[in-house]
């Protein structure tokens, strides 16, 4: 407990010695190699540097490791279970929880004024990363020209995709603001199972048949689980629609 007044005895002055020399040491091999070279617990350590200071954070690291079992498990608890780890507090957990939207956001910033042509698997990978760090499940549409370039990319709606009658009327009016000629549906299933649900296939209906009401074509729905996806177009699971023959293929 600090004390007005209060100075470190000649051992404690050497112990925050011996750690900010430590995290010297440790920033500069990072600048050096970056974070191929660290090990899980090394990159943890480095990053609690910055809410935890002129405490040793390579025991706490390796505590966060074994309470939840790898790096990406750290980054993907929730807030509250965090804060349970002796050694974390309010800080650090949200420097923790940072990360993956962090990564989210980078990876859609490097997007951001691209006009590339997408095919369905390169869509795939842009809606698996557009999910990174979301936990809850929500709706994405993907607007394309006549070119098949992006016109949007964006949430519509927060919850699952089965309550198409909500959002519904954002996905055709946003594609006939952007004047698209293509669409790309997406949501995630938190649980990590990419499976369509029957619900999920009438929604992709429901969500087909009101955009062919402004002659604009949807083409495929994507279904996010962790870091994998499925393409019902691809897959052929709705051949009813999901049978035609762009550039795309």
């Amino acid at each position: 407990m600090s004390k007005k007044g209060y100075s470190p005895g000649k051992e404690e002055q050497g112990k925050l010695f011996v750690h900010a020399g430590h995290r010297e040491r440790v920033k500069e091999l990072f600048l050096k190699t970056g974070l191929d070279s660290f090990s899980s617990h090394s990159v943890l350590e480095l990053l609690l540097y910055y809410a935890i200071p002129q405490k040793d954070t390579n025991a706490l690291a390796h505590r966060l490791i074994r309470q939840f079992g790898s790096l990406s498990a750290v980054f993907d608890a929730p807030f509250e279970e965090l804060l349970k780890v002796d050694g974390i507090g309010r800080s650090a957990a949200i420097l923790i929880k940072m990360i993956p939207q962090l990564c989210r956001r980078y990876e859609e910033d490097l997007e951001n004024g691209q006009m590339a042509i997408f095919d369905y698997e390169e869509a795939g990978k842009l809606f698996v990363k557009k999910y990174i760090g979301r936990k809850n499940e929500s709706v994405m549409l993907m607007l394309l020209d006549s070119r098949e370039r992006i016109l949007y990319c964006d949430v519509v709606s927060e919850g699952n995709a089965t309550a198409a009658n909500i959002y519904i009327k954002k996905i055709v009016s946003l594609a006939s603001r952007y004047d698209a000629v293509y669409a790309i549906l997406a949501h995630n299933h938190p649980s990590g199972e990419c499976l369509p649900s029957k619900q999920d296939l009438d929604t992709t209906r429901w969500v087909y048949h009101a955009l062919e009401t402004i002659e604009v074509q949807l083409i495929d729905h994507i279904i996010v689980g962790s870091n994998n996806y499925i393409s019902l177009a691809k897959s052929k699971i709705m051949p009813e629609l999901f049978n035609q023959e762009l550039d795309m293929e």
